[in-house]
């Protein structure tokens, strides 16, 4: 059962705040103020029939008569409850994305997204992804900075037959998009690494038991994401997710977790907040759905813009946010509790590293998260070889091969690389992520992971002669809504198009400088700056980065703990200096 809000709390609220549940002039569609009318189209196709039931169409009507038989609210709404979406039609320019209606732009092919919560993963599940890519998506597969595995050119006749193969091994696509609860992320190295303060496995696994698939959890105001971490790292970009758990140790209470809530990017960047609670380790599955009923009772519907928990709490605060989670979802109090420390390591657990039982995982970087079937199957293979059965995703677009023997890493290590997956990268690689852009999705302007391939390419050939550079994350947008984390970045690329040296309108990108995530490097998160008119073709990136960085490099100051961080420069460097 999931939570609902209950009169009797409901009651004292409003009479300790009678002002907090007064109408605005115009009503923003919250389900436990101004009742459960739909207030624009999305919110009456979910009202009409839950998302969740496309299901039996999909296998009973649209796989068996094809494309053409799709309905319309179905193909460009429920669909997505089950993972799919149309991919952008080949030969469509980034000037006509705004310009043309979704059927317009849409291909008769599908994007299919495989949910993986956790990232965990078993080396039969990866073969099987990686054989379905193959045989049934022109050998597609985009490691998501998510845990998600995306396919392209699926089509709906297919679809059944990828549920059935996706099913037998444990997997599915329930969720994977739409107003649900998306994809959990987990620490990559739950349970394995030893200086993990709790491991996150049964408390992901359980919300997805008893939550995923659920219909009263299935018609949230927008999308919802959530991010677990065990390990001192912080390994989960916790402050950009509605809902966060971050491992801290409790001076009475001992481990448990740190809860977070309203964070979230796209074109209006919040990040996350502390509401200052403890969560015990067995109590997260019932803080995450007390959480989850809240946004779903309370969260903003009329418009879409407005509709993610950030909203909310930039509205209510912290104060009131917790208020409301507990005397009215949770129906007790929780104690106060510590942050979690600053991190002292890296994130992303690229490289080789100790297992606490002694043996060993390897990080490694694909080219801005572009793989192929064909090496999601070598990977299977070349882990079953050496007994090693147990993969991860990170939310950095890295895959990771746990419990591998020592006298096997160098086997791992070569294995890897010859199948496009790097364990030692350059500071480049190993810190550029793409989205998907406009080679698939309806939503892009500009080409994301070529661009930024080609950037690697040529950063490590020109800035070789720096030596050992800390990575210097970027990050490649095909649009404002910032799916590839744009504005926590130390060099952020949102794509638009600009004008060129010639006047001529062409692919391009906005700058932002200087964001990031907590780290080892940085006390708090912050958002990056931009720096006005700042704006870069996209053939000129490898240009820019290149001059910018060295620019970096000569401008930064010495600390005691070492240089000055990239972010640290670009926040104080003057606006010259950035272009």
């Amino acid at each position: 059962m999931t939570p609902t809000r209950t009169a009797t709390a409901a009651t004292a609220d409003e009479a300790a705040d009678p002002a907090a549940t007064a109408r605005a002039p115009r009503p923003n569609g919250q389900w436990a103020v101004d009742g459960r009318a739909p207030l624009n189209a999305s919110e009456a196709m979910k009202a009409e029939d839950n998302g969740l039931n496309v299901r039996e169409r999909i296998e009973q009507v649209y796989a068996v008569h094809g494309f053409d038989s799709i309905a319309g609210d179905d193909l460009h709404g429920r669909f997505r409850w089950w993972g799919l979406y149309t991919q952008r039609k080949p030969g469509i320019d980034g000037g006509r994305t705004a310009t043309l209606e979704p059927h317009e732009l849409e291909d008769r092919y599908f994007m299919l997204r495989v949910r993986i919560d956790g990232g965990a993963l078993t080396t039969e599940q990866l073969r099987t992804i990686g054989g379905i890519s193959t045989e049934l998506a022109r050998d597609s597969a985009d490691v998501t900075d998510r845990h998600n595995i995306q396919l392209h050119w699926v089509r709906i006749e297919d679809v059944p037959e990828i549920w059935r193969r996706l099913e037998s091994v444990g997997l599915s696509t329930t969720e994977a998009c739409g107003d649900v609860p998306r994809v959990i992320l987990g620490s990559p190295v739950a349970g394995i690494a030893a200086d993990e303060i709790l491991d996150p496995t049964p408390a992901i696994e359980e919300i997805a038991r008893r939550y995923v698939g659920d219909p009263e959890l299935a018609n949230l105001p927008r999308k919802y994401k959530t991010a677990i971490t065990g390990h001192p790292s912080q390994d989960v970009v916790h402050e950009i997710n509605d809902v966060a758990f971050v491992a801290t140790v409790h001076p009475e209470l001992g481990a448990g977790y740190d809860l977070w809530v309203g964070g979230g990017l796209s074109a209006n960047p919040r990040l996350g907040e502390r509401l200052g609670a403890f969560v015990a380790e067995e109590l997260v599955p019932d803080v995450w759905v007390a959480v989850t009923s809240l946004f779903r009772d309370y969260g903003y519907r009329r418009l879409r813009n407005k509709a993610r928990l950030k909203f909310l709490l930039a509205d209510w605060g912290v104060e009131r946010f917790r208020r409301v989670l507990q005397d009215e979802f949770l129906g007790f109090a929780l104690p106060d509790g510590p942050p979690a420390p600053q991190p002292t390591r890296s994130g992303d657990h690229v490289g080789v590293h100790r297992q606490k039982d002694g043996r060993f995982y390897v990080g490694a970087a694909p080219y801005v998260g572009r793989v192929s079937g064909t090496a999601l199957t070598a990977v299977a293979d070349l882990a079953d070889s050496v007994g090693a059965h147990r993969i991860r995703l990170t939310p950095y677009q890295k895959l990771l091969v746990l419990d591998v023997p020592a006298e096997h890493v160098d086997t791992v290590v070569t294995g890897l690389r010859a199948h496009g997956l790097e364990p030692d990268p350059s500071p480049f690689r190993r810190s550029t992520i793409a989205c998907t852009g406009i080679e698939f999705c309806k939503l892009a302007i500009v080409e994301t992971k070529a661009t930024a391939a080609r950037a690697i390419d040529t950063l490590e050939e020109r800035l070789g002669d720096l030596g050992d550079l800390t990575p210097i994350s970027l990050h490649v947008n095909g649009c404002p809504n910032s799916c590839a984390r744009i504005q926590t970045a130390d060099i952020g690329l949102k794509g638009q198009l600009v004008l060129d040296d010639d006047g001529s309108q062409v692919p391009g990108y906005q700058v932002h400088l200087g964001g990031g995530l907590a780290s080892a490097d940085r006390e708090e998160a912050g958002l990056g700056r931009t720096v006005r008119g700042l704006k870069v073709t996209a053939d000129g990136v490898p240009a820019y980065v290149e001059r910018v960085v060295r620019r970096y490099v000569d401008e930064r100051a010495e600390g005691a703990d070492g240089p000055e961080s990239f972010a640290a420069w670009a926040h104080r460097a003057d606006e010259e200096a950035l272009r």
